[in-house]
């Protein structure tokens, strides 16, 4: 049994003993069967009472669950409900997202249940339907060319990490979605690109990945545009106002920096 499964059960015994708790369900790559000794275990805690949003507690159960040597709610990706934990003996990362009933209608997937009170979670996945947040076409063309000026500007002052670190961002936030859209996948930043993406999408994602000096950075970045472009005309249909005037002075700038 992997260490993963092991911790799981672990958990799914203590909460069992309490009245409070409606559920315990596991999502992420144990939903596809995908654990490997790489892997963290995300698990979703369902309880009567909202414990998100009150640090001290979401600690004080995580403590209950095992050797916790680090916590910390997630904010930085978007989602305070989740303690991220690091735990000991055996060393394992462990995400708890904790959820009330009803905060549990709205979920990106349907994660595997390892125990539930009265069968009330499952009334709420037959009833209701997990939705993977997609996209939204316009929001990023409302702002890549508008991204593309600010890196412009950093390479033209010189500040090449700034610019080398901005292009990590176009990856995670523009192309690697929509090229995980294009592959029939989950958008979900830079995660197994390697295995997700066909073979040419995954060498167009490489060839933003700049040397730390300014021409490299500008091809990256021309690159970066270039594959934009492409995934735009793929993807985006006429609905998409495509925002030609910032493009068009974004890229005049460019030019002229590239020429300095």
């Amino acid at each position: 049994m992997s260490i993963q499964a092991v911790f799981a059960e672990r958990v799914k015994k203590l909460v069992q003993e309490d009245p409070s708790v409606t559920g315990l369900a596991v999502a992420g790559s144990w939903i596809t069967d995908e654990i490997d000794e790489y892997s963290d275990l995300d698990l979703i805690l369902i309880t009567k009472y909202k414990i998100a949003g009150n640090k001290e507690k979401m600690l004080e159960t995580a403590r209950r669950f095992g050797d916790l040597v680090s916590g910390f709610t997630g904010e930085h990706v978007g989602e305070p409900r989740v303690l991220i934990c690091l735990y000991d003996n055996p060393l394992l990362h462990v995400d708890i997202k904790f959820l009330t009933p009803d905060e549990f209608k709205g979920r990106i997937e349907n994660p595997v249940m390892l125990f539930e009170r009265d069968g009330q979670l499952s009334k709420i996945i037959h009833a209701t339907t997990a939705t993977w947040p997609q996209p939204d076409y316009q929001w990023i063309e409302d702002r890549f060319w508008t991204w593309i000026h600010y890196a412009a500007l950093k390479i033209g002052r010189g500040e090449l990490m700034e610019a080398f670190d901005f292009l990590s961002f176009l990856r995670t936030t523009v192309l690697s979605p929509l090229l995980q859209v294009k592959n029939n996948r989950h958008a979900r930043g830079l995660r197994k690109v390697e295995t997700e993406l066909n073979a040419s999408d995954l060498e167009n994602l490489k060839i933003t990945i700049a040397q730390y000096n300014r021409e490299s950075i500008l091809k990256a970045l021309d690159n970066t545009i270039s594959i934009y472009r492409n995934l735009r005309r793929k993807l985006y249909d006429d609905k998409v106002l495509l925002q030609i005037r910032a493009e068009q002075l974004s890229m005049d700038y460019l030019k002229q920096v590239a020429r300095k």
